[in-house]
């Protein structure tokens, strides 16, 4: 199965990894965060939402910080056609409204099906945290042993 919808015509090298979600408020920020730590050269990381917030969810921020990544200046972004057709490959976190879930939007995702933070107490979002870092190792890993094409 191959995700490829094109590369940036600036570098044709770099291959981008675009994580999504309804608002792009946690689960997909915490993504970014995560896959731009642990990234090997040669990739960038975007994420958005298809109903995005205005802003990050403060508990996502906490969590991640805990473990040495700020994420706070990160932004909730509106996903678009230009960013679907740039991305080598495309991760939908999971979804919480059937009506604006990325997978009606996005062709040939991945989905990943973790909880949304969202309201959750802050152990509930630490656990979604250490999903979200299993999840993106793992994809990593899958790369590096040309399992998965990222």
């Amino acid at each position: 199965m191959k995700f490829s919808f094109g590369k940036r015509d600036h570098d044709k090298d770099v291959k981008t990894i675009l994580f999504v979600c309804v608002q792009n408020a946690g689960r997909s920020q915490m993504a970014e965060g995560f896959f731009r730590k642990y990234a090997p050269k040669g990739y960038q990381v975007i994420s958005a939402g298809t109903i995005p917030t205005s802003q990050i969810n403060p508990m996502a921020v906490e969590v991640m910080k805990e473990v040495g990544i700020d994420i706070s200046k990160q932004k909730p972004k509106d996903l678009t056609e230009d960013m679907m057709r740039n991305a080598t490959t495309i991760i939908n976190m999971g979804c919480m409204d059937d009506k604006f879930c990325p997978v009606l939007f996005v062709p040939k995702v991945i989905d990943w099906g973790i909880e949304d933070p969202k309201d959750k107490p802050i152990e509930k979002v630490r656990e979604i945290r250490e999903e979200i870092e299993k999840s993106v190792l793992e994809i990593i890993e899958s790369a590096k042993d040309n399992k998965i094409p990222i």
